[in-house]
């Protein structure tokens, strides 16, 4: 396969999107009705410049995880996504690898909750998949790359988040991400990937090392989070982590009882999330 034949799919695959589908404004004159190159760059993480290139040819043998940040962006079937992988020369995750693929089955039921803050995590936590109201709520999350979208990364090594707990709350988060971690090694002891970034993680966090050298084992419970937004100050969610058993993912969706000062906190949240989405455009 050649690198023109990989464009011509990414190509065609990025027309038959269109934006309002993939959660962006449709605003503004268009050519066509699907992705423009800088939106499906801004889906997949990956720059314009790269995803031009692809496109026309003049880069070849994209790594695995620009494939896979792809096909999640381009919303691939599972035989798409296979056949994209082949385009690229590469063999697709087999089953000793976390896995990363969000099915078109999940994806439907993400596009349903527009109004709700949702992000999709892989069983190591590594982020996925956020919507615009998570971003909104939470904070843009486009720009991080490679270990800084892991929320077992970002939490040890103190990378700021709006979300706030007390130092018990605290403990017992951390605690909680050590033993989701530790059951998520041992389902997929073969995955490279994972176990080094269990290894840096003992190496530059030494609460991280201890808690892992403690051998805590069970699942990571989610009940309520407390967010201080910078516009709408604190604001406490029911938070539901959401299980894909066949898929082995994540999924974190947040809400409030309806009539509640949290609900109105959170409707705000959108609007004001719409605005600086449309100030981008």
């Amino acid at each position: 396969m050649t690198a023109t034949e990989l464009g011509r799919a990414l190509r065609r695959w990025r027309d038959r999107i269109p934006p309002q589908a993939a959660g962006l404004a449709a605003g503004g004159h268009r050519r066509a009705a699907g992705l423009r190159r800088e939106e499906l760059a801004l889906l997949a993480g990956i720059s314009v410049d790269y995803i031009t290139r692809l496109e026309q040819g003049r880069a070849a043998n994209p790594s695995g995880q620009v494939v896979e940040a792809l096909a999640r962006a381009l919303r691939l079937s599972g035989d798409e996504r296979a056949y994209l992988y082949g385009l690229a020369e590469l063999v697709p995750p087999g089953p000793e690898v976390v896995p990363q693929y969000i099915t078109p089955s999940v994806q439907r039921l993400l596009d349903r909750l527009v109004d709700t803050p949702v992000a999709v995590s892989d069983a190591a936590m590594t982020l996925l998949l956020a919507n615009p109201m998570y971003a909104a709520l939470m904070g843009d999350v486009s720009g991080l790359r490679g270990f800084e979208r892991n929320g077992v990364w970002r939490n040890f090594l103190d990378r700021p988040t709006r979300v706030r707990h007390s130092p018990e709350e605290r403990r017992a988060f951390l605690a909680g991400l050590v033993a989701e971690l530790r059951a998520t090694a041992v389902r997929y002891p073969a995955d490279h990937q994972l176990r080094r970034m269990i290894a840096e993680l003992r190496a530059r966090s030494g609460n991280f090392a201890e808690l892992w050298d403690a051998g805590v084992v069970g699942r990571l419970d989610a009940s309520h989070k407390t967010v201080e937004h910078p516009q709408v100050g604190l604001v406490t969610l029911d938070c539901d982590l959401l299980r894909v058993e066949e898929n082995d993912l994540h999924i974190l969706v947040y809400s409030a009882e309806p009539g509640t000062e949290a609900a109105e906190k959170l409707r705000l949240i959108s609007v004001l999330g719409t605005q600086n989405l449309a100030g981008r455009n």
